[in-house]
């Protein structure tokens, strides 16, 4: 089986990382690097592969890659995409699918008019973390679920906003949108469907346009309730990346936890993966004690997983873990909390 030829457009953060990944291989090799920056050029000469300035550039040349990586920014989404599926190529869109709902619905039309092969890079679907969280949940272990909470708390140094003052202005800056879309889709994994978001905002701290802590509740399609606090001025470690372990550029805390899953029968937190639970469901009480205990699983990295899946769906041997139509949800459900932090009001969501 010869290795896939895979194009990285998009030379920045992530794009670096999924060049990494690539190179670290031995099922892959990468193809080339779109991007019209300087420094892509260097880094695609150290790779010993061409650069193109665009990615219509890339799709025009005769010797085509087998699957192409977006990590371009968010508005350039719907046209990359669109060109990859026009031109067959299977495509891995990093997250957010596309900038806005209405650019995600145009882009699930084509791709399923199309039948065409597109990964959304929510890469934590892949984590061996939230995997065994979900067979816990499925287990029935928990009993029926009642209800989540969660959070994302940590604090942004000031340098961050200086390198990129965007993230100040509203329209593309501040958690809801830059890192609320991680958690809802492990939300979504974990307990369902979101049909209804109630926010409250604030950006006292910061005084930026854009809010720097969030209050978030959640209705989910199977009953249960949610509640999560988000924030990027909180002192905290009770975020995903400094409680999975998964990502070695973060401190880790191991007695934190990000999210606490309860059912009529017991809890698991996640990530520590510590569960307690009744031993006789028919004589359960807070008088009662908890049986507790961690499930064993293992970690690996997410973001190599994510590859190695794309790999397959480029072979047709897997299909999309995180789907366009399910990129899109996450979008949606991400847009309706923003929509419910300006307004104060309860926005409801209907199904993909």
């Amino acid at each position: 089986m010869h290795p896939l030829r895979i194009a990285v457009a998009g030379a920045g953060l992530i794009g670096r990382a999924h060049i990494d990944v690539i190179r670290a291989s031995a099922h892959a090799r990468l193809a080339a690097i779109v991007d019209p920056a300087p420094q892509a050029a260097t880094l695609a000469a150290r790779a010993g592969v061409p650069v193109f300035a665009s990615l219509q550039a890339l799709l025009a040349d005769a010797d085509k890659p087998d699957g192409v990586i977006l990590a371009t920014p968010s508005p350039l989404h719907l046209e990359h995409a669109l060109a990859c599926i026009d031109a067959g190529i299977p495509v891995l869109v990093e997250k957010p699918v596309t900038a806005t709902v209405a650019e995600g619905e145009q882009l699930l039309r084509s791709a399923e008019r199309a039948g065409a092969r597109v990964l959304v890079g929510h890469h934590r679907a892949h984590s061996p973390i939230m995997a065994k969280a979900r067979e816990v949940v499925d287990s029935g272990v928990l009993g029926r679920l009642v209800a989540v909470s969660g959070s994302a708390t940590f604090f942004k140094p000031d340098h961050y906003f200086a390198d990129a003052p965007w993230r100040r202005e509203s329209g593309g800056g501040g958690p809801i949108l830059i890192n609320m879309i991680h958690e809802v889709h492990n939300l979504r994994m974990l307990c369902g469907e979101i049909v209804a978001v109630q926010a409250l905002a604030s950006h006292a701290v910061r005084g930026f346009a854009v809010e720097d802590t969030v209050s978030i509740n959640l209705r989910f399609a199977s009953g249960v309730l949610g509640s999560f606090l988000l924030s990027d001025t909180a002192a905290s470690a009770r975020s995903w990346e400094q409680t999975s372990q998964e990502n070695q550029a973060y401190p880790s805390y191991a007695d934190e936890d990000c999210y606490v899953v309860s059912g009529t029968n017991g809890s698991l937190a996640v990530p520590s993966m510590r569960i307690k639970t009744y031993a006789r469901p028919e004589d359960r009480s807070w008088w009662k004690p908890f049986e507790t205990g961690v499930v064993a699983m293992v970690r690996d990295d997410p973001l190599r997983l994510q590859f190695a899946h794309f790999c397959a769906v480029i072979r047709g041997d897997a299909r999309p873990l995180v789907s366009a139509r399910d990129g899109l949800a996450n979008l949606r459900v991400t847009e309706a909390i923003a929509a419910a932090a300006a307004s104060g009001d309860t926005v409801s969501l209907t199904p993909t």
